[in-house]
C-alpha cells in the first residue's frame, strides 16, 4: 500500500511539473508595437549595467538617429540598453507607464526625454530615492533631479530660425508657428526662442498665430491650412519639429501657395527633399546621434560616481540649399 501511494504521489508531481513546463514553453512576454529594444535586456546579462532609454516617440527619423547614437555608446561602454517611446508624442500617460516599468527593473541609471516636463517629476523623485541617476536628453524636466541633460540649446536655435525668417521676408510682415506641444521643454523653448527673438530684434514682424499639432504631420497640415486661410497676408510659418514642419509643407502644397516662407526644425528626409525642391527655405539641424550617445555616456559616468556637467550642449546648425552638401552639415542630416 505504501509503495502504491508513493507511486501515485510521484506520478502527480511529474504531471504537475510537465504542466508547468508546457505552460512556460507556450507563453511569451508581451510586447508593444510602440516600443523597441536596441540591446538585450539587463536580465540577459546580469554582469552588465542596464540603462533604459525612454524617448518621446518613434515616428520621426530624428528618434531613430537618437537611438543609433545610444546604441553606439552602449557598445563602446559595454552596457545593455533598451530604447523605447510611445507611438505618438501626445501620449504622455503611455510614456509615464514606460518610466514606471523601467524603474521596476531597478536599472543602473535611466535616460529620459520628457513629453511633459512636470508630469514625470514624482517618478523621477522615486528614482532619486533609489539612487538611480537620471539623465535627461532632448527635453529637460522642471526639476533638479536629472544629473544632466544632453540637448540642443533650443532657445538659441529657435532664435536663429527667427533671424532667418526675418531675413527671408524682408524683416516685416505676418508670421505664424506650428509647434509640437506646449508641455515639453523643447516645445516651450522653441516657441519662446522664436517669439522672443522676433519681439527683441524684429519689431516689424507680427506673430499672428501659434498652433500645437503634437508633432503629427496630418494634424499639423490641417492646422497650417487653417492658419493660411485665416491670414491672407501671412508671409511665413515656422514648423518647430520634424512633424510640424512637414505638416506645413503639406499644407502649402495642397493649397498651392508657393509664396510662403517655411522655416523648419530637424533634418529628416522629407525636410531635406523639401529644401532641395525649394518648398522650404531652410531648417535648424540638431545632432541627434550626439544626443543619444551622450545620454548613455553620461548615464554610465553618473552611475560610476564620475563628475558630469550639469548640461551638455550637443549643438545646432542652420542648413539650406547653399550648405547642405558640406561635410559639416551632411554629417548631421539623417535619412
Amino acid at each position: 500500500m505504501k509503495n502504491k501511494m508513493s507511486k501515485i504521489v510521484m506520478a502527480t508531481v511529474a504531471l504537475t511539473l510537465s504542466a508547468s513546463l508546457l505552460a512556460a514553453c507556450g507563453s511569451s512576454p508581451t510586447s508593444s508595437t510602440t516600443t523597441t529594444s536596441s540591446a538585450k535586456p539587463a536580465s540577459s546579462n546580469a554582469s552588465k549595467p542596464y540603462i533604459p532609454v525612454i524617448s518621446k516617440g518613434f515616428q520621426h527619423q530624428f528618434w531613430q538617429a537618437v537611438k543609433q547614437g545610444a546604441e553606439k555608446a552602449a557598445k563602446e561602454f559595454d552596457v545593455n540598453i533598451t530604447f523605447e517611446g510611445p507611438e505618438t508624442e501626445a501620449q504622455v500617460d503611455k510614456q509615464i507607464e514606460m518610466l514606471q516599468a523601467a524603474l521596476d527593473k531597478k536599472p543602473t541609471a535611466i535616460a529620459f526625454a520628457a513629453l511633459d516636463s512636470k508630469a514625470s517629476v514624482s517618478l523621477l523623485q522615486k528614482a532619486k530615492s533609489a539612487n538611480i541617476p537620471v539623465i535627461g536628453f532632448d527635453s529637460g524636466v522642471d526639476s533638479d533631479i536629472p544629473v544632466t541633460t544632453a540637448a540642443t540649446d533650443n532657445k538659441k536655435a529657435a532664435a536663429l530660425a527667427a533671424d532667418k525668417m526675418a531675413e527671408k521676408i524682408g524683416d516685416a510682415g505676418e508670421v505664424a508657428l506650428v509647434v509640437h506641444d506646449q508641455t515639453s521643454r523643447t516645445g516651450v523653448d522653441r516657441r519662446d526662442g522664436f517669439v522672443d527673438q522676433m519681439k527683441a530684434k524684429h519689431p516689424n514682424i507680427k506673430i499672428v498665430d501659434i498652433q500645437y499639432g503634437g508633432g503629427d504631420q496630418l494634424k499639423s497640415t490641417d492646422l497650417a491650412k487653417a492658419i493660411i486661410q485665416g491670414h491672407p497676408n501671412l508671409k511665413g510659418i515656422f514648423g518647430a519639429n520634424e512633424g510640424s514642419a512637414i505638416g506645413v509643407v503639406n499644407a502649402v502644397t495642397e493649397l498651392k501657395n508657393d509664396k510662403l516662407v517655411i522655416i523648419g526644425y530637424d533634418s529628416g528626409k522629407a525636410q531635406i527633399d523639401a529644401i532641395k525642391s525649394g518648398k522650404m527655405a531652410g531648417a535648424i539641424t540638431q545632432d541627434p546621434i550626439g544626443i543619444g550617445y551622450w545620454s548613455v555616456k553620461a548615464a554610465v559616468m553618473a552611475s560610476k560616481g564620475e563628475k558630469v556637467e550639469k548640461s551638455i550642449d550637443t549643438g545646432f546648425h542652420w542648413y539650406d540649399k547653399t550648405n547642405m552638401d558640406s561635410a559639416e552639415i551632411k554629417a548631421l542630416l539623417y535619412n
